[in-house]
């Protein structure tokens, strides 16, 4: 599941973000959603979040529980 809709990602879910340095090279990070910083509904380039060891990027990938 691709991260751009608001609805679909919550604390808690294991994700796979991109980092803004990482935004050219497509390098993606996984990690744990602490909070969600993106208000809008939805976001094209994915919902900006705060990972639980404190980095911050736009999903990518939700993995499912």
């Amino acid at each position: 599941m691709n991260g751009q809709q608001r609805k679909d990602v919550k604390p808690g879910l294991e994700v796979d973000i991109v980092l803004k340095k990482d935004q050219r090279s497509g390098h993606l990070t996984r990690g744990v959603v602490k909070d969600l910083l993106t208000k809008s509904p939805s976001h094209p380039h994915g919902i900006k979040v705060r990972l639980a060891d404190g980095q911050v990027g736009r999903v990518k990938h939700i993995y499912e529980k």
